[in-house]
C-alpha cells in the first residue's frame, strides 16, 4: 500500500503579514513539506486545483515542477485536475513536461472538483457538468495513448491527425479517476479500467463498499485485469505523538474551515462531538497516533475490499509548519512500517 500526502496549498490568514508575503511563505513551506515527505520515504504527494482566495493551487503543475527539482523518488500528482474546465491537450502537455522534469514520477488524478468556480471562470456552463467531463476525459485518454490524434467533440475544436508533444518518460502516463459519491463515476472508472481515487472526508468509510463493488464489477465486465483496478483513498488526516494530542491539535482549524464551507453548502456548524465521532474507529478522519491511524487504515482497506493508496489531506487546519513536518516524519518513520 502506498502512503502519501495531498495539499490544497491552503493560505492561512495572518493579520501581521501582507497578502503577497503570506502567499510567498505558504508556497515556500509547501515545497519544504514535499521535500520532507520525499526524505521521510512517503510514496506520493498530490496538489489540488482550486480557484478561490483561500487556496494557492490554481496552477498545480507549476508547484509540482518546483517540487520535482527538490525531490528524488516521491511520485508527484494532481489531487485533482478539474478536467471538465481544462483543455486536455494542455493538461497532457503540462504533466508530460512534469514527467520529464521528474524523470518519470508524474501522475494525474482527473476529476470534476468539489467547488464550481472553474466552470464560469473558463467559460463553461454548469448544466454541461457531466458531458463536459466525459468528453474531456475521453480526449485526455486518447492523447495519453496516441502520439497522433484524430478526435471530435462538442466542447472543443477537433483534432485532425495532429501530434501532441512532448511525450512523457513513462510509456503510459498514469491517470486516476477522482470521485466522490456518484455511482456513475465509479462505474465509468471501472469501464475505462482506470485506477480510482475516492475522496472520503466525512461519514463512515465502510459505507463506500457498494460503490467500490460497482467499480470492480464494471471493470471486470469490461475485461480489465484486477491489477488495473486499483482503489486509492483520500481522507483528511493528521498523525501526532498521541491520539489525544493529534485530535486536539487538528480540531480548531478543522472546525473553522468546515464551518465556513458548511455555510456555503447549507451544512450545520461542526461540533467537537461530531469531530470526535469522525476520528473514531469507523469515521473517515485519519487523525491519531501512528498505531491508531495504521490500524484504522487497515480496517478501512479490509472493509473496502483492499486499497492500494492512502493520502492524507492535513494542511487545512492552519497548523504551524513544525507540526506538519513532525506529522510527516511520524507517518514515514512509524505509520508506514506498521502498514507494511
Amino acid at each position: 500500500m502506498e502512503i502519501g500526502i495531498d495539499s490544497f496549498a491552503a493560505a492561512t490568514f495572518n493579520d501581521t503579514e501582507d497578502t503577497a508575503t503570506r502567499n510567498v511563505n505558504v508556497i515556500a513551506q509547501l515545497l519544504e513539506r514535499i521535500e520532507h515527505a520525499d526524505q521521510a520515504g512517503l510514496d506520493v504527494f498530490g496538489i489540488g486545483e482550486h480557484h478561490r482566495k483561500e487556496f494557492l493551487d490554481s496552477a498545480p503543475t507549476i508547484i509540482l515542477a518546483a517540487a520535482a527539482a527538490r525531490t528524488k523518488r516521491i511520485r508527484l500528482t494532481s489531487a485533482v485536475t478539474v478536467i471538465s474546465a481544462a483543455d486536455p491537450v494542455r493538461v497532457f502537455q503540462n504533466f508530460a513536461t512534469l514527467d520529464l522534469i521528474s524523470n518519470g514520477r508524474a501522475e494525474i488524478v482527473a476529476g470534476r472538483g468539489s467547488f464550481i468556480e472553474a466552470y464560469p471562470l473558463f467559460g463553461y456552463k454548469l448544466q454541461d457538468y457531466d458531458p463536459l467531463f466525459a468528453e474531456k476525459l475521453d480526449l485526455l485518454l486518447k492523447i495519453r495513448d496516441n502520439e497522433v490524434v484524430t478526435w471530435s467533440g462538442k466542447f472543443r475544436a477537433p483534432l485532425n491527425g495532429q501530434a501532441i508533444y512532448p511525450r512523457p518518460v513513462q510509456p503510459s502516463l498514469p491517470i486516476w479517476l477522482g470521485v466522490g459519491g456518484t455511482p456513475q463515476s465509479f462505474i465509468r472508472a471501472g469501464a475505462l479500467g482506470l485506477p480510482l481515487m475516492v475522496a472520503i472526508i466525512g461519514g463512515e468509510t465502510h459505507r463506500f463498499r457498494p460503490l467500490i463493488d460497482l467499480y470492480r464489477e464494471a471493470g471486470e465486465k469490461a475485461g480489465h485485469s484486477p491489477d488495473k483496478l486499483k482503489v486509492g483513498l483520500h481522507s483528511i488526516g493528521y498523525v501526532g505523538n498521541t491520539s489525544q494530542e493529534a485530535r486536539n491539535d487538528f480540531y480548531p482549524g478543522y472546525a473553522e474551515v468546515f464551518t465556513k464551507i458548511g455555510k456555503e453548502r447549507g451544512w450545520a456548524p461542526v461540533t467537537r462531538a461530531q469531530y470526535d465521532a469522525q476520528t473514531g474507529p469507523t469515521g473517515a478522519l485519519l487523525i491519531g497516533s501512528p498505531q491508531e491511524v495504521a490500524e484504522k487504515i487497515l480496517r478501512h482497506s479490509e472493509a473496502l475490499g483492499g486499497i492500494s493508496r492512502v493520502t492524507f489531506q492535513m494542511d487545512q487546519a492552519a497548523l504551524p509548519q513544525e507540526k506538519l513536518l513532525k506529522s510527516i516524519e511520524l507517518i514515514g518513520e512509524h505509520l508506514v512500517p506498521l502498514i507494511r
